[in-house]
């Protein structure tokens, strides 16, 4: 197995593995076809966002993946960068799961946040990933809320 940090070489390999994760995810048939806006969207993210995307790569395949976010706010007492870091597309391959390979990825990307001088990495975890979060260190928070401003 090659554990990786990607590049811009890496741009077809990382749009089909996040429209299958998203396919999988969402339970969309094989042949959904995707707004252009998210594909672009998420295309220009790869490559132009403030992220690292790490991977598992087993016979030239890609077989997991991880992304971290950076994104930089107003300093607080607690946090007084302002730098934080935001934990998201981990997904692994069904008959590769519980080896320890996300596990692998999470770590790469826990170092990369410290390198980019964030201080606090949130996540949003569903209930089968949870363990995985919790075993790397993350707690469960109750301190954030959200809203969705597209349904206002």
């Amino acid at each position: 197995m090659e554990y990786r940090v990607t590049d811009a070489n890496d741009i077809d390999m990382l749009m089909d593995v996040r429209l299958s994760m998203l396919r999988i995810v969402n339970d969309l048939p094989a042949d959904y076809i995707f707004d252009d806006e998210l594909v672009v969207s998420s295309r220009r993210y790869f490559l132009e966002g403030d992220q690292t995307t790490v991977v598992a790569v087993n016979d030239g395949r890609c077989v997991a993946c991880a992304s971290m976010s950076y994104i930089e706010i107003m300093p607080t007492f607690s946090h007084s960068s302002g730098k934080r870091a935001h934990l998201m597309n981990v997904y692994t391959e069904e008959h590769y799961r519980r080896r320890g390979i996300a596990k692998h990825l999470v770590n790469m990307l826990i170092g990369d946040a410290r390198a980019h001088g964030a201080t606090e990495i949130s996540l949003d975890a569903t209930e089968s990933g949870r363990p995985l979060y919790e075993s790397v260190g993350f707690k469960a928070s109750e301190e954030c809320m959200a809203i969705d401003i597209q349904q206002l």
